[in-house]
């Protein structure tokens, strides 16, 4: 019991560092210094597409054992496949990854000035590769080293920016409708698209250590892990919002992508922005890791089967990475935009389609099909 208890401790510590991001620091930190006083409202529609969704979408692929191909397949053969590889392209190589070197390096811009872009992207993917390489440590490597230091140092700046600050938020909102801002911007963090694929590693983790043969045996610790990783989650969130709403003035014509760095500044002064730093590298190489892992075993299992190894596979997938990186966060962030919209709800809608096939034992898909394009398209371009 005391082993099963520590397994879902650290799984649910590894969730939460693999799904807090480049993203997932960034986008609170834009709803704290828009909204301001509409804070609760907007905390709402992000914690709702940025935890809530996820975290099902999660479970939901655990129904399934953890197989994301079969998840897709409920849509047909061949549209599942080319679901499956746009939305990895779009958190591996093409958006995700890039997108967690390209926000350190903007982080780091802020403390060291001379530092360049595809240098640091290629020191970075480097350092990936390394921590990818033994891909059967990965959870260890994140739930048992790196997620208690980055926890760590997000409390401090959370702590020290909104409970010892002078400055209070602004008594009203800055957008017309905080919630669905909030639900909006929570797209942009992309855990749902991430959650399909980190669930594999998940549940390959939990039933190694089980000694259940029934897979059903792995809900409850799989929901208990997740449970810890929604709540680390929703407590970062709510905290860096609240830290930006504080100094959303002082924090006015800072670009998005630097946002971090310079509440380091603000809140913990020039010379302890070192935590910044270190905490930030580490919550983007702990996404980076997962994410690289996934994309590539795709790469090397499904799409050349098995004809290249999986050291090659991290290479060319690294390769393509350092190419994005040089769009920068914003170049990056721009791009994935309007793809985010249209298929976050799309993949909301076939989450709940499978959850009832499983459970209700529904066998219809094509009509939920139909109706997730509807959605979707009524969320990109009238809600």
């Amino acid at each position: 019991m005391r082993k099963i208890k520590s397994t879902s401790l650290s799984t649910g510590l590894a969730m939460f560092s693999m799904f807090f991001g480049a993203g997932n620091i960034t986008f609170p930190l834009i709803v704290g210094q828009i909204v301001e006083g509409g804070l609760i409202w907007a905390l709402l529609g992000l914690v709702l597409t940025a935890v809530v969704v996820p975290f099902s979408g999660l479970f939901a692929i655990t129904l399934f054992e953890g197989d994301y191909e079969s998840f897709f397949n409920r849509i047909g053969r061949w549209p599942g496949l080319i679901v499956i590889i746009l939305l990895l392209s779009m958190i591996g190589p093409f958006g995700g990854i890039p997108r967690c070197i390209t926000l350190t390096y903007s982080t780091l811009k802020v403390y060291f000035s001379s530092l360049h872009l595809l240098t640091f992207s290629l020191i970075s993917v480097l350092i990936i590769f390394l921590c990818s390489w033994k891909r059967n440590r990965i959870l260890d490597l994140i739930g048992y080293v790196l997620s208690p230091i980055l926890i760590l140092f997000l409390v401090v700046i959370i702590v020290k920016g909104v409970f010892f600050s002078s400055v209070d938020p602004v008594g009203s909102s800055n957008v017309a409708h905080p919630f669905l801002y909030g639900l909006k911007e929570g797209y942009n963090t992309m855990d749902l698209l991430a959650a399909f694929f980190f669930s594999s590693l998940v549940y390959s983790r939990l039933k190694s250590q089980s000694k259940s043969k029934d897979n059903k045996g792995l809900l409850l610790p799989i929901f208990k892990a997740s449970l810890i990783g929604a709540s680390l989650l929703s407590i970062i969130y709510i905290g860096f919002s609240y830290v930006a709403a504080h100094h959303s003035l002082a924090l006015e014509g800072t670009g998005v992508d630097q946002l971090l760095g310079r509440i380091g500044q603000i809140v913990l002064g020039h010379h302890a922005g070192l935590i910044v730093c270190i905490s930030i590298a580490l919550t983007c190489l702990t996404t980076a890791i997962a994410l690289t892992v996934v994309s590539a075993e795709f790469l090397q299992k499904r799409v050349t089967k098995g004809r290249i190894s999986y050291e090659w596979s991290l290479v060319v997938t690294l390769v393509v990475t350092v190419f994005v990186s040089t769009l920068e966060f914003t170049g990056i962030v721009r791009l994935l935009a309007p793809m985010l919209q249209i298929i976050y709800p799309s993949l909301l809608i076939l989450c709940l389609f499978n959850t009832f096939h499983k459970t209700l034992d529904y066998k219809p898909v094509k009509l939920p099909v139909f109706t997730t394009l509807s959605l979707a398209f009524y969320f990109q371009y009238f809600a």
